[in-house]
């Protein structure tokens, strides 16, 4: 049955049928084609892998990012990344870069980073004299931010899937994510020297001032968040509902920019990308229980375990199948298909769950960036205006890189549990 399962999703995705249904269709043929199981299961084992408290997260960031945008954050924080960075080499750029790790830090996506910010941001930077596919590339890039520094969705359906603590990879996101930001930050300064972009006007004190009580408001959202998850005050579903009341008041009565006529098309729009994100939870939840029950965890077992038992070894086999699943795969259907067939390898051989966890994560947002179905790559050639091809030869330097610090982070496991052994 596990065979029948595989072909058929296979080929829905040839055919480009979306990833939900090719997953829901190959499991509901998988059923029939083995006849000894009541079709009734399918409904049963997707209703149960969506009936879970700490999904509830989900949609509240979803929505809280939706009213964060809504509310005039993107330009606070743009005007605050242009007054700290923007006198440097590729300054625009730069500012992209720093305002998508802002930005990260409230949407827990990385496709909402990349359309929230590069709608503003990529025609800014052609306009200043920066090539498309360089402008397109390093929003695209920095983008990916989204789904590394907390709050992160890939994270908390990790910390579901792999029974592993939702806190805890939340707080391994933060030096990652830095670590990534600052490592695309000397990127784009080596860049912009050889190519002589041009720098924008230092800010006085006043301004930078001034830009940082504007966007006061915004910096603050995820430092309660976060501080009250480590703090022990609230679980991050909690928190998750605490961030949509938060967004409101400051959408409506601080910054103003959220009116009555804004109200449905945000709750519109959460709900179309909840239900996309559920849509696939539960298609991957079915598709998960059958690989299961027919023992491919196993096997995959065996197989890692059968070429060496060394966890160097296993971890770059790790990291080369998952950026080819990344080109491929969407990432939150991937993390739940492929987090419980990995992860108890990765434990025998004595890695930590949190650790090869964030190894995943920076995989499969690498895949966001890369074709054929880069998620980031789509958006960000859209709003630049050019082909894919043109958008990919402006990422190859930002390949080397991400490909550079992936290394480090695969086998320096203190940069991401680190933070979490210094407060437990």
């Amino acid at each position: 049955m596990s065979v029948v399962l595989m072909v058929f999703m296979l080929l829905f995705f040839a055919l480009s049928i979306p990833i939900a249904v090719s997953m829901g269709l190959a499991s509901a043929i998988a059923l029939w084609w083995e006849g000894g199981t009541p079709l009734m299961v399918l409904v049963q084992r997707s209703f149960t892998s969506i009936d879970s408290f700490p999904l509830m997260a989900i949609p509240f960031f979803i929505l809280a990012g939706t009213l964060m945008e809504y509310g005039g954050i993107s330009k606070r924080l743009i005007n605050l990344a242009n007054a700290l960075t923007g006198h440097l080499p590729g300054g625009l750029a730069i500012v992209t870069i720093v305002t998508a790790m802002f930005f990260s830090a409230i949407s827990g996506s990385s496709a909402a980073t990349t359309a929230a910010l590069g709608s503003l941001l990529i025609p800014a930077m052609i306009k200043r004299g920066y090539q498309p596919n360089f402008a397109g590339a390093t929003q695209a890039v920095s983008g990916e931010l989204g789904i590394i520094i907390p709050p992160s969705i890939p994270m908390i359906l990790y910390g579901v899937s792999a029974s592993v603590s939702i806190g805890d990879m939340f707080m391994a996101g933060f030096v990652p994510g830095i670590l990534i930001g600052f490592a695309l930050i000397l990127t784009v300064m080596v860049i912009a020297k050889r190519r002589d972009y041009k720098r924008e006007p230092r800010k006085s004190i006043g301004e930078v001032l001034q830009a940082f009580k504007e966007a006061f408001w915004a910096l603050l959202m995820p430092v309660i968040i976060l501080g009250g998850i480590y703090g022990g005050i609230f679980t991050p579903t909690e928190a998750a509902g605490i961030a949509v009341g938060y967004a409101f008041i400051v959408g409506v009565l601080i910054y103003r920019e959220i009116k009555g006529k804004h109200v449905l098309q945000i709750l519109t729009q959460s709900t179309v990308t909840t239900a996309t994100i559920m849509f696939i939870i539960a298609s991957a939840g079915l598709f998960g229980w059958i690989i299961t029950r027919e023992n491919v965890p196993q096997m995959v077992a065996e197989f890692f375990m059968n070429i060496s038992d060394n966890p160097i070894v296993f971890l770059l086999l790790v990291n080369i199948f998952l950026l080819i699943v990344g080109m491929f795969m969407e990432t939150n259907a991937s993390i739940i298909i492929l987090a419980p067939l990995l992860l108890p390898v990765a434990v025998q051989l004595g890695i930590d769950p949190v650790h090869f966890g964030i190894i995943m994560i920076v995989n499969l947002a690498l895949g966001m960036c890369t074709p054929p179905l880069g998620v980031n790559l789509f958006i960000s050639a859209q709003l630049a205006k050019i082909r894919l091809d043109q958008i990919t030869r402006g990422m190859l330097p930002y390949y080397a890189v991400l490909l550079f610090t992936l290394l480090l982070l695969t086998f320096i496991p203190q940069l991401s549990i680190g933070f979490v052994t210094l407060f437990k």
